[in-house]
């Protein structure tokens, strides 16, 4: 079933992305302040078409937690490349994606990905990187929630990895609460390095919100861990 699958995602997919990406470009354009906005509701139907026609089923656990009219900052483990349609397709609520600059400069992912109005992290200078924190901070204190893969990168044996220190430093210098993420089933649908797909369960639970203010960055840290392994147990 993984090549018809496959087959099927590509020959259907492509010309969807086509079309929607001119969508975007157009909703960019016309639709003033309102063309972030636009373009990440595109993004989202995009993403919830593959995963119907790769075979993904999602359910979700925890959606009581996500605030209707607060900023927040979604904190997830990381286990493959479908984690991130995933993630916007069947989160209920609208957020922003923070991710390294490099990936801005994508052809029509990254050109996306600007429009939409994600955040660029700066991570190869610690003063460059500190900055372009404080800039995403203030982005949430003007009511942007978002979501970061404190991991950095995707884990190969679905356990988690150590914690990089940018997403909690954006946290505290925020001070928007923390909901932590799980999700399971991504790892196997395609595989780093192959384009081949294959269908399967993918399961997200979401965790209370964890408050920031006056928190430690160590602290915040320990206490997201332990939310995301509970999660992940509790599955």
């Amino acid at each position: 079933m993984v090549f018809p699958r496959t087959l099927l995602v590509w020959i259907i997919g492509l010309p969807i992305t086509a079309v929607l990406f001119t969508a975007v470009l157009a909703a960019y354009v016309l639709c003033g302040k309102g063309g972030p906005n636009a373009v990440h509701a595109i993004a989202t139907l995009w993403f919830k078409i593959i995963l119907k026609l790769s075979g993904v089923k999602v359910s979700v656990r925890g959606a009581e937690f996500v605030p209707k009219d607060t900023p927040v900052i979604f904190l997830s483990n990381h286990q493959g490349a479908f984690d991130i349609p995933v993630l916007q397709g069947y989160i209920p609520h609208r957020f922003r994606w923070v991710a390294k600059k490099s990936l801005f400069k994508i052809p029509v992912v990254g050109w996306s990905m600007s429009m939409a109005g994600y955040i660029p992290i700066e991570r190869e200078a610690a003063r460059k990187a500190s900055k372009s924190i404080d800039d995403a901070a203030e982005k949430i204190k003007n009511g942007a929630s978002v979501l970061v893969f404190p991991e950095g990168t995707r884990s190969t044996t679905g356990q988690l990895l150590p914690f990089k220190r940018g997403g909690f430093s954006l946290a505290v210098r925020s001070g928007a609460p923390v909901i932590p993420v799980a999700i399971t089933g991504t790892r196997d649908i395609m595989k780093r390095g192959k384009l081949s797909i294959r269908p399967a369960d993918v399961d997200i639970s979401i965790g209370a919100p964890i408050p920031t203010k006056g928190m430690d960055e160590k602290i915040l840290q320990a206490a997201v861990r332990t939310a995301i392994e509970e999660l992940l147990k509790g599955r």
